[in-house]
């Protein structure tokens, strides 16, 4: 069979804690801290209590958990629904050439396996983890490469969903290969853009993702076979041999604001004129928001739901120069209702600035100019997000206090601290479960 795919799933069942570099090891605790930040958040949305619900109703089961929710359910059905929660509030991390989210695809599953393995260990956890970040994005590269059409993550992140699991449940290479051969032909297939048109709790398809990715494993585990998957179908072969020597999993970046990334750049510019004018809202007669052309197709309309809330430009713009601020409260009822806010919406328009577009996908630039009412013109310049490697890579201490946000008004301050320091600990611990547990609501 294919030697790339070979090379694949060498990597995915050669790959040892122990023998990582520190860095790589540490860079996957940050972003189990992280996207773990956003599953949990992403539990009070209206989309992460739906699917919750709907698990608890159709996948019934006693292997894993729903997190915060706290109910049993199969496996599958706590993938589907913690997929759900993984990306509800936009706010877990993504790689820019993919142009989508590898660890709300990977984590799902991850967490899934981890509760039906006997006895998985931190690093356990921590392996498979790495392993699906290391291959989705080599997935999602190779999908957009052979695909005209742009595609949702969960596309390529069940492939990534699969082969971190399969790992944890210690699949051989003839299984893991059909694993994740079943999982990219059953795959949500999802064209993204229109979603963007239309935004919908469908959203990157990530939740649909990680549930195929779980069955997945267990289809090929009893003898399901699958395709040839995507790795030989490769056009460049250097990201498949790479595996486990250039480690993309530096190259990601961080979302410090619950919006599509799209529009971060120009969250991040209307900050910087706030803060260098101590502008109100009252203060603003317009606002035009130059961008690339992917980032102007978001709506400018007042959202109805949350869903509208994050695939839109106006909005979060609106949101971050009211509350200073773009994070679960501004993007849930009922703060999208908000008169105020909607006011200032209603003053911002867009346009698409031809050299961000010829940056685009590899730089994702955004101008902000604000016309004040008394007729002065503030001009952001050009900006770029906030937390984009390699110019501004948050810290350990950035990423904690973003964990803490998320984390402290669901399941409270003093368990988010708990969690902060069982992550950074979690390879030396021996069974996972604990950490399962502390991810649960007490409701005694």
């Amino acid at each position: 069979m294919g030697s790339m795919t070979d090379h694949a799933i060498g990597f995915a069942l050669g790959t040892h804690w122990q023998d990582l570099p520190p860095e790589v090891q540490h860079q996957t605790k940050r972003c189990l801290l992280d996207t773990l930040g956003a599953l949990l958040a992403g539990t009070q949305t209206p989309v992460g209590r739906m699917m919750a619900q709907l698990a608890a109703d159709q996948y019934g089961g006693r292997d894993a958990t729903i997190l915060v929710d706290g109910r049993k359910v199969s496996i599958t059905g706590a993938a589907l629904a913690n997929g759900f929660s993984c990306n509800a509030l936009d706010i877990d991390d993504g790689y820019r050439l993919v142009r989508g989210h590898p660890g709300a695809c990977a984590l799902p599953p991850v967490l899934a396996a981890a509760e039906l393995t006997p006895q998985c260990s931190g690093k356990q956890l921590l392996t498979g983890l790495l392993i699906g970040y290391e291959i989705g994005i080599r997935a999602g590269l190779i999908r957009h490469a052979t695909y005209e059409t742009y595609h949702s993550s969960g596309s390529w992140g069940a492939i990534a969903g699969a082969a971190a699991a399969g790992r944890i449940m210690g699949l051989n290479a003839e299984t893991l290969r059909h694993a994740m051969g079943v999982a990219e032909y059953h795959a949500p297939i999802a064209p993204m853009m229109k979603g963007i048109e239309t935004p919908s709790m469908g959203k990157d398809s990530i939740g649909w993702g990680a549930m195929v990715a779980m069955v997945s494993v267990l289809m090929a585990r009893e003898g399901f076979t699958g395709i040839e998957p995507l790795f030989s179908d490769t056009p460049n072969p250097y990201w498949v041999e790479k595996l486990g020597q250039d480690w993309q999993i530096f190259h990601l970046y961080f979302k410090p604001y619950a919006a599509c990334r799209w529009a971060q750049p120009a969250i991040e510019g209307a900050l910087q004129i706030k803060a260098a004018h101590d502008l109100k809202a009252s203060d603003i007669k317009a606002i035009r928001v130059r961008s690339f052309h992917a980032a102007c197709a978001l709506s400018t309309r007042a959202p109805a739901n949350t869903e509208e809330a994050q695939y839109n430009i106006a909005y979060p713009v609106a949101a971050a120069l009211v509350d200073g601020e773009v994070g679960p409260h501004q993007v849930l009822p009922p703060r999208i209702f908000n008169k105020n806010l909607l006011e200032l919406v209603a003053r911002i328009t867009t346009e698409v600035k031809h050299d961000y577009e010829a940056a685009f996908p590899a730089k994702t630039y955004a101008q902000v100019v604000i016309e004040t009412t008394w007729g002065e013109i503030f001009n952001s310049g050009r900006v770029e997000p906030r937390w984009e490697p390699p110019a501004s890579v948050p810290t350990d201490e950035e990423l904690e206090a973003k964990f803490r946000w998320l984390v402290g008004p669901v399941l409270g301050d003093a368990t988010g601290d708990s969690l902060v320091n069982m992550v950074w600990s979690l390879d030396q611990q021996r069974h996972v479960g604990m950490l399962i547990q502390a991810c649960v609501m007490d409701t005694t």
